[in-house]
């Protein structure tokens, strides 16, 4: 019986001590493919953010931007891209409110730095882009400027409530932890893109796994009847919305439960 399984990125295929990706991962999900079933990304990443080192270990395809762009088999089967003056729209609020914006989207990743950067976080991304020499060229000024999706740092209630006022109208907030939120276009989600995958090999919910272990994974894990928390997951409370929880990331986790649900 033809099975799929999902895989969220940070804290799921890479450990949660190092970011590195165990060789055991790799190693299992390989091995789950040559057995015949279906490995996929199920990321926030938008996909030009999946880095090389996800892609080499070999996947059927990719749920990126939680849900807005879709790849099955190379080949791409949904791409949902917010327009310009929705853009437009929260670039100004987020100048308003003072906060640190990141728009992404599939091609390219892109920063307001119409003022320095204030949260360490932010900044942190900002430079690990440019340690994987990303093209960061498009800028949210440019005319017609689109994104797919958008991530914030703040610093206070206050600034969030305000910001909110204006981005609930057309983006689903996610709250990742601590001063970061994470907006994605109503109607996406890591479960939206997962049920387009499923559609797509005409497979039922009852042959797919999520693996996750965040907030942002909540959606995918709701989703279906296969759910696995990583051992390392945050809150502690996602383990509690799951039907099965395996070890940490970085304590072979993945190939664990690929084990224990007969993918390998």
């Amino acid at each position: 019986m033809k099975k799929i399984a999902f895989f969220d990125i940070d804290g799921t295929l890479t450990s949660e001590i190092d970011r590195e990706i165990p060789e055991s991962t790799i190693f299992a999900i390989r091995r789950a493919r040559e057995n015949g079933h279906l490995m996929f990304i199920n990321t926030g990443r938008c996909f030009q953010n999946v880095e090389t080192r996800f892609r080499d270990i070999g996947f059927d395809g990719y749920v990126c931007g939680c849900g807005t762009n879709v790849y099955c088999g190379g080949r791409s089967i949904f791409y949902r891209q917010v327009n310009s003056a929705v853009t437009a729209a929260i670039l100004s609020i987020a100048r308003k409110v003072n906060i640190d914006i990141l728009f992404e989207a599939r091609d390219y990743v892109s920063y307001d730095l119409t003022r320095p950067l204030r949260h360490i976080d932010a900044i942190r991304q900002y430079e690990a882009f440019l340690a994987r020499q990303y093209d960061m060229s498009v800028t949210p000024d440019m005319p017609g400027f689109t994104c797919d999706k958008f991530v914030i740092w703040f610093e206070t209630e206050r600034q969030l409530r305000e910001f909110r006022r204006v981005s609930d109208q057309w983006f689903a907030c996610i709250d990742r932890h601590g001063q970061f939120r994470e907006f994605v276009p109503h109607g996406c989600s890591k479960a939206t893109g997962m049920q387009l995958v499923l559609d797509y090999y005409c497979l039922p919910k009852s042959n797919a796994y999520a693996f996750g272990d965040s907030n942002n994974d909540l959606s995918m894990l709701s989703y279906l009847p296969n759910s696995i928390a990583m051992g390392n997951a945050y809150p502690p409370s996602l383990k509690e919305r799951v039907s099965y929880v395996t070890a940490a990331a970085s304590a072979d986790g993945v190939k664990l439960a690929l084990e224990h649900f007969g993918f390998i």
